[in-house]
C-alpha cells in the first residue's frame, strides 16, 4: 500500500507549520498567512487520516488512542478555523493536536503480525475472540476524552478572556476570542457530553475487570488503568455536582476543569488494555 511510507513526522511537521503561522499571524496579521496556516492543517489532517487507516494502530494501545483523540481534535481545529474565521482558533487548538501526537511517540507503536486484518489491528484482538464490550468500551472513554480536551480547551480560553476583561485590555483585534457566555456554555456542553459516556464506559470496564483479573491483564481495583479512570470519573464527578448543585461557574469550574486534563493524560498513558508496544 503506497500510504504504508507516511509517517508520524509528515503530519507532526505540518500541523507544526500551521500552529507557527498562526503565532505569526499574532504579531503580523495578513490574509494569506492565515490561508496558508489552514493549507498546511488539511494537509497534516490527511496525513493523519491515511496514517491511521494504513497502520491501523490498536485503539486500546497508548500510542493508537493518542493519535485518534489528536485526529479528532484536528476535526475540532479545522471546523472552527472555518467558521469562526476571524477567531485565534488555531493558537489554542494545534498546540493540542500537536502536543497529543508527540505525546504518542513516547510509547511507540505496538508490533503485529503481517497477516492481520485493519480490524484486528485497529482493536488489538483476534476476529475469533472478538469481544464487543472491550471495543465497546474504548470506543466511549475514547468519545469521553474528546469531551474533557473540548473542555479543557474552552476552559483556558475562557480564563485568558477573564483576565483580558478584569484588566480592561482593549480587545486586540489580532486575537479574538469567544464571549465569556459561549465559551461557558463550550464548556457545560462538554462536561454533559463526556460524563455519562466515561460512567458507562466505566461501568463496561467493571463488568471487563473480573474477566481481566482472571487473565492477569488487570491486577485489581489497585491497577493504575483503573485508578485514573477513577480519578477521572470522581473529578467530573464533583464538577457537575458544583456546577448543578451550587450553580458554581465561571472561573472555578474553568480552573476545575483544568485538573482533569493530566488526569485524561494519565488514563491515556496507562492505556485500557495490554498490547505490547515497540521501540
Amino acid at each position: 500500500m503506497p500510504f504504508d511510507r507516511i509517517t508520524l513526522f509528515c503530519f507532526q511537521a505540518s500541523y507544526a507549520v500551521a500552529l507557527a503561522l498562526e503565532l505569526v499571524q499574532l504579531l503580523q496579521p495578513r490574509p494569506v498567512q492565515r490561508l496558508l496556516s489552514l493549507g498546511f492543517g488539511w494537509a497534516g489532517f490527511l496525513a493523519h487520516t491515511l496514517y491511521l487507516v494504513a497502520q491501523g494502530p490498536p485503539l486500546a494501545s497508548q500510542y493508537g488512542s493518542t493519535l485518534f483523540l489528536a485526529w479528532i481534535l484536528a476535526i475540532f481545529y479545522l471546523y472552527g478555523s472555518m467558521h469562526h474565521k476571524k477567531l485565534a482558533w488555531g493558537v489554542f487548538v494545534l498546540p493540542l493536536v500537536f502536543g497529543l501526537t508527540s505525546f504518542a511517540t513516547l510509547f511507540g507503536k505496538p508490533d503485529f503480525g503481517a497477516g492481520d486484518s485493519w480490524w484486528e489491528r485497529f482493536f488489538a484482538v483476534q476476529s475469533e475472540k472478538m469481544q464487543p464490550w472491550l471495543v465497546l468500551h474504548v470506543a466511549l472513554l475514547l468519545l469521553a476524552s474528546v469531551g474533557v480536551c473540548v473542555g479543557f480547551l474552552a476552559s483556558v480560553m475562557y480564563l485568558i478572556q477573564a483576565q483580558r476583561l478584569k484588566a480592561k485590555n482593549m480587545p486586540d483585534p489580532r486575537m479574538q476570542m469567544l464571549s465569556l457566555e459561549r465559551l461557558e456554555a463550550m464548556n457545560r456542553r462538554a462536561l454533559n457530553l463526556a460524563f455519562p459516556l466515561l460512567t458507562i464506559g466505566m461501568l463496561i470496564g467493571l463488568a471487563l475487570m473480573r474477566q481481566g483479573m482472571q487473565s492477569g491483564l488487570i491486577e485489581g481495583w489497585t491497577d493504575p488503568r483503573v485508578l485514573s479512570a477513577l480519578g477521572l470519573w470522581l473529578v467530573f464527578a464533583i464538577l457537575l455536582y458544583l456546577r448543578y448543585g451550587f450553580h458554581v461557574r465561571g472561573k472555578r469550574v474553568a480552573l476545575l476543569t483544568l485538573v482533569a486534563f493530566p488526569l485524561l493524560l494519565l488514563t491515556l498513558a496507562t492505556a485500557h488494555m495490554s498490547t505490547g508496544g515497540g521501540p
